[in-house]
């Protein structure tokens, strides 16, 4: 069973404007060091992978702008993509829909989010994560913060690392299924993504543990 740490969970109105470092920095004087942010990109999709990111920032060189990924234009964490993979360590791991159908979304994330953070080239001293949930399995101690894209630089990193690669993902997988529009939307129930279901059926990347292709027990 995973761990559900105990985390301060701050009004709406209490939150910073943006990110800060600041959680990593007391880490350090804790000697929790170096410090890694993990967050997840995929949850809700029909389709697809859910993509994890697990991220450790260089003090003297985080990228200006970091926030967490919903907050950016397409264009913007595509940027920061390119600027994180060039000053920070990063790894990402996935779980596949057919994982998340054996599984269920919440363990395939959290694995997902372990796996990335164990292939990291160094071992921290302490992940940080998005949510409610510290991954269990981590090799070292973990704490999770409420809102941490929004709060902290280092899980605002891995949330934009791991949307881009999703992402970039499901735009190849327009390629392998056209007629879905993967290209578009993701994965996520539009209109669109529906309507094709109702055409051609689920393909190999649905989740079927999901509605509508699950059958509610009450029907």
């Amino acid at each position: 069973m995973s761990r559900r740490a105990a985390t301060d969970s701050p009004l709406l109105f209490e939150l910073p404007e943006g990110p800060d470092f600041h959680m990593e920095l007391s880490a350090r004087k804790a000697g929790q060091w170096p410090v890694a942010g993990a967050d997840e990109a995929g949850r809700g999709p029909l389709a697809g992978p859910v993509v994890a990111a697990a991220v450790v920032l260089d003090p003297e060189r985080i990228p200006d702008g970091l926030h967490d990924s919903k907050q950016l234009t397409a264009i913007k964490r595509e940027e920061l993509f390119t600027a994180i993979l060039s000053t920070a360590l990063v790894s990402v791991a996935s779980s596949s829909a057919r994982r998340i159908d054996r599984t269920d979304i919440r363990k395939a994330s959290l694995d997902a989010m372990r796996r990335a953070v164990c292939g990291l080239p160094v071992r921290p001293g302490l992940v940080l994560t998005d949510g409610l949930d510290v991954p269990p399995g981590l090799p070292c101690g973990g704490r999770a913060v409420v809102k941490g894209d929004a709060r902290v630089l280092s899980i605002a990193a891995a949330s934009i690392v791991a949307k881009v690669v999703r992402d970039r993902m499901m735009t190849c997988a327009e390629n392998s299924y056209p007629g879905y529009g993967f290209d578009s939307h993701a994965g996520y129930a539009t209109e669109r993504h529906r309507d094709a279901i109702g055409q051609l059926g689920p393909c190999a990347l649905h989740r079927l543990s999901f509605r509508p292709f699950r059958p509610d027990p009450l029907d």
